[in-house]
Formats: structure tokens, C-alpha cells, sequence
């Protein structure tokens, strides 16, 4: 695995950091591979309660495409298509990681950089974070996936005035549009961002997962099947219910094992 893309594991959270500081962390074809590499094999850990995505540094969660590589990696329609192929192969395995995830955004979140963010279950930034995804000035455009989770967080209307417009905007106004869930001190991001991933990989894996899976599953907006309405009562055949069950009676900490 390259060292674009670093791993570490400690209390059932893992930190995935992307790892080009010299670049403020933008984004390249090994750094895309590596990141789908690496989330599909924190996806088959049991062991994992949280993943946290980040960036190297203070700066930059990333300002997105490394463009040095575009004379090259995407010089035509089918270069273009292959590397886009890669890219949202990558994303699609950050959407689909049955771990909840937490993107810990310090200073800039644009472009490809924030449509990693979008993928994440909830976005914790600093003050100072700036986003944006100005790539119609680069004669660019964000595919259906990326799109398709910027509306559902933000909007149809917003998501277009963030696409049109193209302004890089600040914090707050990230926070107003619905892009991030809550705003710190840009010293307090990781210790935010590490305290709610230790409260979430403090609950029962199972139900977090179970959770995950619902909520993904009633945005489709089709009727549920009976079979799947009967899958919110299997928590009760789990050993981490009667765990929580009789920690809560005992007014102990429950030790969840995932099964």
C-alpha cells in the first residue's frame, strides 16, 4: 500500500489520513487507489466501530484533483473515463463501508476533496475550513455520484448554486448549507472529531451498522418488504442486547462484542 493514504487503529476507531502535505493533500491516481484499498478491507474489520477520514497537516483536508496529472491521466474522453472509473469505484467503497464514518475537516475542502467528505456519515470542520467546488472554471464536471450526494445533503437549489457559482465559502455558511454537521476551534477538530468517534464506537456495532443500513435504504423511497421491516426487531436475538440490557440494569458500562 502507498504511503499516500496512512492507517492507524486504536480503540475500535481507525484514522485513515490522506497523505500528501507537500500538495496540501491533493488528490492522484495512487492516492485514490490506495483509499479504495484501504476502505474496503477497514469494511471487512469486525473489529472497527468508527473510521475517521482526515488530512496530513493543518491546512488541507484537500483541495481535490492533483491537476499536475491531467496532461496525462485524463488527456482525452477515454484516459478521462478510466480515471473517472477509479475515482468513484474509490468513493463508492467510503459510501458503502458498513463502519459509520467521520470526515475531520481542517482549513480546505474543495473539489474532489469535498466530494470524499460527502461520503462520509458526518463532517466535523475548524473555523477557518473553506469549501467549494469550483470545477466549471476548469471546464469540469461533477458526475451523477458526487451530485447525486451533494443534493442529498444540501438540495437541489443549493446544490446548484454551489456548482454554478463555484465561490469558495466558509465555515459557517458550510454549517447553513448542511454540508457539515457542527463547527469548532480549528485547534479542537481531531479532539472533537475523536470524541465523537469514541461515542460512536462506544455503541453496539451491530446497531450502528443496522442504522447505517435503514437510513440508506428509506432513501430509496421505495415501500419496505416485510422481511425488511423484521430485520428492526433482530437486535433482540443479539448477545450485545442482553449485554446493554443487563449493563443498563446493573448501571455498568456495556461491553459490546458485535455479535
Amino acid at each position: 500500500m502507498s504511503d499516500v493514504v496512512l492507517v492507524e487503529t486504536a480503540d475500535r476507531v481507525a484514522t485513515v489520513r490522506l497523505n500528501r502535505p507537500d500538495k496540501l493533500n491533493a488528490l492522484n491516481r495512487a492516492t485514490w487507489e490506495s483509499l479504495a484499498e484501504v476502505m474496503a478491507r477497514l469494511d471487512r474489520d469486525d473489529d472497527i466501530g468508527c473510521v475517521v477520514l482526515t488530512g496530513a497537516g493543518d491546512r488541507a483536508f484537500s483541495p481535490g484533483a492533483d491537476i499536475a496529472e491531467f496532461a496525462t491521466e485524463r488527456a482525452d474522453v477515454a484516459k478521462a473515463t478510466a480515471y473517472g472509473e477509479t475515482m468513484h469505484a474509490t468513493m463508492g467503497t467510503i459510501a458503502a463501508c458498513r463502519h459509520p464514518t467521520l470526515a475531520a475537516i481542517k482549513g480546505v475542502c474543495v473539489g474532489g476533496g469535498l466530494e470524499i467528505a460527502l461520503m462520509c456519515d458526518m463532517r466535523i470542520c475548524g473555523i477557518s475550513s473553506r469549501f467549494g467546488v469550483p470545477i466549471n472554471r476548469l471546464g469540469l464536471v461533477m458526475a451523477y455520484p458526487e451530485i447525486e450526494a451533494l443534493i442529498r445533503l444540501t438540495g437541489e437549489s443549493v446544490a446548484l448554486e454551489i456548482l454554478f457559482e463555484a465561490r469558495i465559502f466558509g465555515a459557517e455558511e458550510a454549517l447553513e448549507k448542511r454540508l457539515v454537521n457542527r463547527i469548532v476551534a480549528d485547534d479542537k477538530v481531531e479532539a472533537e472529531s475523536y470524541a465523537a468517534a469514541r461515542r460512536i464506537a462506544d455503541g453496539a456495532p451491530l446497531v450502528n451498522r443496522w442504522h447505517k443500513k435503514f437510513a440508506r435504504r428509506l432513501a430509496e423511497g421505495r415501500p419496505l418488504t416485510p422481511e425488511e421491516a423484521a430485520e428492526g426487531f433482530a437486535c433482540f436475538a443479539t448477545e450485545d442486547y442482553r449485554a446493554g440490557r443487563d449493563a443498563f440494569l446493573a448501571k455498568a458500562k456495556p461491553v459490546f462484542k458485535g455479535r
